[in-house]
């Protein structure tokens, strides 16, 4: 890449957060104490009498002080909660099946490896924010980086992994209803159950409010990921021959074709997703530059519940594990697992759906007369939030029904979105924003073949990945192996 690449010029001065009290250090209180606002009368001493103010001006004061201390309340702790939240979720479900197609060394390879690039580029997002403070979404650095058509690019891009996010989740939920219940019901009526689900659990509109369901989220994945591992390991034990009678291999499957090699390497891809809401997550601290810790918290635990899950219940289980890897605990447990699994299929479903109604209703009222309902603290608000989650949710819906197949989903929202949030964007980012001095300095030299090296890897994932996911739904369509879009029929995974 050229060493001449054009600073970009400093951050616009619109858009900048309001100053707010700290409160997880105590300063402060969410009294609604509105003494301050006494400073707009001006000095009744020095005219002999106070001065007529609007009162519609007052309360439009008094409802912005209000939504900036109430978007300005996350710590670094609720930080991490918050992208474990969104993090560990459904990319864990998928990582046995891609160590069966992979084999046990590459998979764990691939899953470390990757986990600790994107830890890595989500460094660098959070180092873009510190530097570019009004950046609060992921579009906002798409302009710093292209301009115009970046912001508008990147922000299209951001709604559509987001919403494909929140249609994973959706048919997730189709898939642990049917299970469940033993293919009671339609599935598009447990599609639509879903995704009520998901509607009612995203009206919250700050994440410091969804950080007090993170920890039953993160509770309820261990647990079903446990009950999977310990399921699977009892019954692999009992079976004629024990463990040593599973068909593992350390190595590819034989005659592995190129799409499904990659389809298995964008599973993986999709676990460590988190990059795509640092922008937003970090736009509500109080102290940003705290994200470091949560970003270390987060990649460690991911990195060490990814692995031992992939690895563990593919040995446990064999070629013969299945997406989402519940599926594998046989036909009892897997109702146990999928049922204590609802409330991350859930809770992580839905703050996908904040973040992205927290992009568009800003984009909606921003430069508006009534730019106060940005804060989702007014009638007018309040009635434009829930139709916007509404209909996202919908989209969502329509998505899953759409493309009823674990596995490939998570596959075409890898290898078209997650591959530019997780790796080109970031070390673009890089070269182009926080970059100081030459690219073969000698303090430059590492982080300039870094960043070169994650550009490859997300450029790579884009197109094959994107024509590995293509050509394995055509096939399964062809072959007639899966159910059609919007049908009645049981789910198959």
């Amino acid at each position: 890449m050229a060493d001449h690449i054009a600073a970009v010029a400093p951050p616009v001065e619109n858009n900048k957060k309001v100053d707010v009290p700290d409160v997880e250090k105590g300063e402060g209180s969410d009294s609604g104490d509105n003494s301050n606002i006494g400073g707009m009368l001006g000095d009744s001493s020095e005219y002999g009498m106070a001065k007529a103010v609007d009162p519609q001006t007052l309360l439009t004061q008094q409802k912005t002080e209000e939504g900036a201390h109430k978007f300005s309340r996350l710590g670094w702790k609720r930080l991490t909660v918050i992208l474990i939240v969104e993090a560990i979720a459904l990319g864990s479900l998928s990582l046995p099946a891609a160590f069966a197609a992979l084999g046990m060394v590459a998979g764990v390879i691939l899953t470390i490896g990757l986990g600790l690039v994107a830890v890595y580029t989500s460094h660098i997002v959070g180092q873009v924010k510190l530097k570019y403070p009004h950046v609060s979404h992921y579009a906002d650095a798409g302009q710093l980086l292209f301009g115009r058509w970046g912001y508008e690019i990147v922000g299209a891009m951001f709604c559509l992994q987001l919403t494909f996010l929140v249609g994973s989740h959706c048919l997730t939920g189709t898939i642990a209803f049917l299970n469940i219940t033993n293919n009671a019901a339609c599935a598009l009526l447990f599609g639509g159950i879903s995704a009520i689900i998901l509607l009612l659990l995203a009206i919250p509109p700050s994440f410091a409010e969804v950080a007090i369901l993170g920890y039953i989220d993160f509770a309820s994945i261990i647990l079903a990921i446990g009950i999977t591992v310990i399921a699977t390991g009892i019954q692999s034990s009992d079976a004629p021959g024990g463990l040593s009678a599973v068909h593992w291999s350390a190595w590819p499957k034989e005659d592995l074709e190129f799409s499904a090699t990659f389809n298995a390497i964008t599973n993986i891809v999709f676990a460590y997703s988190f990059a795509v809401c640092q922008f937003s997550f970090m736009d509500e601290m109080h102290t940003p530059k705290d994200y470091v810790k949560s970003i270390w918290a987060l990649g460690i635990i991911e990195i060490f519940i990814y692995t031992l899950t992939g690895a563990l219940i593919y040995a446990f289980v064999g070629e013969g594990v299945k997406s989402p890897a519940l599926l594998s605990a046989g036909p009892t447990v897997s109702k146990i697992a999928f049922g204590v699994a609802l409330p991350v299929i859930y809770i992580s479903g839905s703050i996908n759906t904040t973040v992205v109604a927290r992009y568009v209703n800003g984009r909606i009222w921003e430069g508006t007369k009534r730019s106060i309902n940005v804060y989702v603290n007014t009638k007018e608000g309040w009635l434009a939030w829930v139709a916007l989650i509404s209909t996202i949710t919908v989209v969502a819906w329509i998505i899953a029904e759409s493309i009823p197949f674990f596995s490939d989903l998570l596959s075409i929202s890898s290898s078209l979105f997650i591959s530019g949030f997780s790796f080109y964007f970031p070390a673009l980012m890089w070269f182009m924003l926080i970059r100081e001095g030459g690219l073969f300095e000698r303090k430059n030299i590492v982080k300039t073949v870094a960043n070169a090296i994650t550009f490859i890897i997300g450029a790579v994932v884009l197109v094959c990945g994107t024509y590995a996911a293509v050509t394995e739904i055509n096939r399964k369509f062809k072959d007639g192996t899966v159910r059609g879009v919007f049908s009645c029929s049981p789910m198959d995974v």
